[in-house]
């Protein structure tokens, strides 16, 4: 190590040296939102990292639904192993084709921030609510923006708030180069986050009686368990990927046959498990409390300030929508039924006498 270098400008020295020419290097980011002086060990993309583990929006993703409601047992996914899994294997993608891990790693732990509780039946629910709508992936760049650290933000680097905010493809076309997130991190994340959930949806719907393994397409071709699913689209992942970086034309794609593959089985999971009837019922218990917790605040605004803080915007439902969406499910629940639940009066000298 030169004497005369920082760490972190010796750890920018190995990304130059040991990254594919298509990696978006820590030196060459694009600068945050707002000038600071830079950490003397991390470069800016491990800076981001870290600053996303340790906010309080992060820990609160352990009590957020991923798709099953308030399940019961310890093994299905809440919407912080969703954030882990989605992380694990963007890095296996990145680290494969040479690329920046760090920017990665920050992105894919960041993508969800701004998810409402109870998953997408809370974004449905506001999305209903507001007249110009509601987004996760938007309020994720707002929570990283705006509303952390009381109300200062993480000031995160371009390259992190980008990967963040175009992270999500709907029902959309996986591959889309209109709506692409300006980096190939960025856009590993994007596709790491429907093999992640695909899979495991998959196999807690198989867990809660939703489905049987047979019933799985392509099993025969990916595999029967989860993690031979995800190493076979993986696999397509990296070698479709390295092919456009060889060609000097940088994608992350999957090949022809894969996408096709990824896509029939996401309509699958629609068609037999996201709107079934089962689930819907429970959507719809998560969609009224979301909107009775609303209505309330909206009526009585007056009340927020004893429950969040600091506002961070000048309109009411502007700051009755970051409360909402950054409630986790058990506390929406508990509010809800402090706010609409009658309680059991004690009266004073009652006696249950005969």
């Amino acid at each position: 190590m030169t004497i005369n270098k920082s760490i972190r400008e010796h750890l920018e020295d190995i990304e130059k040296k040991d990254l594919c020419y298509a990696a978006c290097l820590s030196s060459e980011s694009k600068g945050r939102m707002k000038n600071e002086k830079k950490c003397d060990i991390r470069p800016v993309f491990q800076h981001d990292r870290d600053r996303i583990v340790h906010s309080k929006a992060f820990r609160r993703l352990a009590d957020k639904t991923q798709v099953f409601l308030s399940p019961k047992g310890g093994h299905y996914s809440n919407r912080l192993t969703h954030t882990l899994e989605v992380t694990q294997i963007a890095r296996t993608v990145a680290k494969a084709l040479l690329l920046n891990e760090s920017l990665t790693e920050a992105i894919a732990l960041g993508h969800d921030l701004g998810h409402t509780p109870f998953g997408h039946a809370g974004e449905r629910a506001l999305n209903k609510i507001l007249e110009n709508g509601f987004r996760h992936e938007k309020q994720s760049l707002r929570v990283v923006d705006h509303l952390s650290r009381n109300g200062e933000g993480l000031n995160l680097t371009y390259e992190v708030r980008n990967g963040i905010a175009t992270h999500s493809k709907g029902k959309g076309p996986l591959i889309n180069k209109e709506s692409a997130p300006a980096t190939l991190e960025g856009q590993i994340v994007r596709l790491a986050d429907i093999v992640a959930y695909l899979n495991h949806d998959i196999d807690d719907a198989v867990r809660g009686g939703f489905l049987k393994k047979k019933e799985v397409p392509y099993c025969e071709k990916l595999g029967n368990r989860g993690s031979e699913r995800i190493n076979s689209m993986v696999k397509d992942l990296v070698s479709e990927s390295l092919k456009t970086i060889e060609a000097n034309d940088p994608a992350i794609t999957f090949s022809k046959e894969m996408t096709k593959t990824v896509e029939d089985i996401r309509e699958f999971m629609f068609s037999k498990v996201y709107e079934t009837k089962v689930v819907r019922q429970e959507f719809e218990k998560s969609e009224n409390i979301i909107r009775s917790l609303f209505k309330y605040f909206k009526d009585n605004y007056d009340h927020l300030n004893e429950y969040f803080y600091p506002f961070v915007s000048d309109d009411p439902l502007v700051n009755i929508t970051d409360f909402i969406a950054s409630l986790t499910d058990s506390y929406a629940i508990f509010l809800y039924t402090k706010l609409f639940v009658p309680e059991r009066l004690k009266y004073p000298g009652f006696r249950n006498d005969s």
